[in-house]
């Protein structure tokens, strides 16, 4: 039993400090550009919790005390079919309550986290931060490219996030390296952000978490492409659905919807039928 502990602690350490470093990684950023956008001053310094913080689920009346750092980050991008997701997130990262601290010390990467991590992480953070959903539909996508339609989703959850709370002034921290058009905020792009910027990866949970669910209720809608398992991303259960269905409503048409199953089925000497 002795030997237990340490081994606990030592789990724990790396979700805490990878999660300190995250959140510093905002802040600097934020110090960085602060007067050449002229934005306000941060208050108490990242990392010292803030036990005279309310708990989480107060942060509205506050926003006016609180840092206004944006993050923000898409979802669904490699999908055949689907919306292209964004949520915006508005950590309180300099006034972080010790209990919000604790149930965020797991947050990172989506894509890093299992699914019922990202789900209780997401819980947390619609419950504690104001945060908004952008997206972009198929027909969007084909009419405009995938690039433009997730910056175009970006900046719908930018623009709700904004109504929301009524800031005049943030900095937004966007995944990628593609800047978003029409912004009405100071913005800096950070490559692989969802893994440096804890304001970027609540984004990205969020916004894949929103995406699942809506993914699951399409699943019920359209039951034969198993939208429920795959999330409408190219598996070879997808394709060879389309292959056997054709493609519906939610399915991106300037996407190459059959070319793995067309070249699997070749390789294996076999036809496939055209939709």
């Amino acid at each position: 039993m002795p030997a237990a502990k340490p081994s606990a602690q030592a789990k724990s350490a790396p979700g805490k400090s990878n999660l300190s470093k995250m959140l510093k990684f905002d802040v600097q950023n934020y110090h960085k550009v602060r007067e050449l956008f002229d934005l306000p001053t941060l208050s108490p310094l990242v990392g010292k919790a803030n036990k005279s913080a309310p708990a989480p689920g107060l942060q509205l009346t506050l926003l006016k005390e609180l840092d206004v750092i944006i993050g923000v980050d898409e979802v669904g991008r490699g999908c055949l079919a689907g919306p292209v997701v964004s949520a915006a997130v508005l950590l309180p990262l300099t006034r972080l309550h010790p209990s919000l601290l604790k149930s965020l010390s797991e947050l990172d990467d989506s894509k890093k986290l299992k699914a019922d991590v990202r789900e209780r992480i997401s819980d947390v953070v619609r419950a504690s931060c104001p945060y908004a959903i952008g997206m972009a539909t198929p027909r969007e996508i084909d009419e405009i490219n995938i690039l433009q339609a997730s910056l175009l989703s970006m900046r719908r959850a930018i623009a709700a996030l904004s109504e929301q709370v009524g800031i005049q002034k943030a900095l937004v921290l966007v995944d990628g390296n593609k800047q978003i058009k029409e912004m009405p905020f100071a913005q800096l792009t950070v490559i692989k952000g969802d893994s440096k910027s804890a304001s970027i990866a609540a984004a990205s949970v969020v916004a894949k978490v929103h995406r699942d669910s809506l993914m699951r209720e399409l699943a019920l809608q359209y039951p034969v492409y198993g939208f429920d398992s795959h999330k409408g991303y190219p598996s070879i259960s997808h394709r060879k659905a389309i292959a056997a269905h054709g493609h519906c409503d939610e399915h991106r048409l300037s996407f190459r919807l059959l070319a793995e199953v067309e070249e699997e089925l070749e390789d294996a000497g076999l036809e496939l039928e055209q939709v």
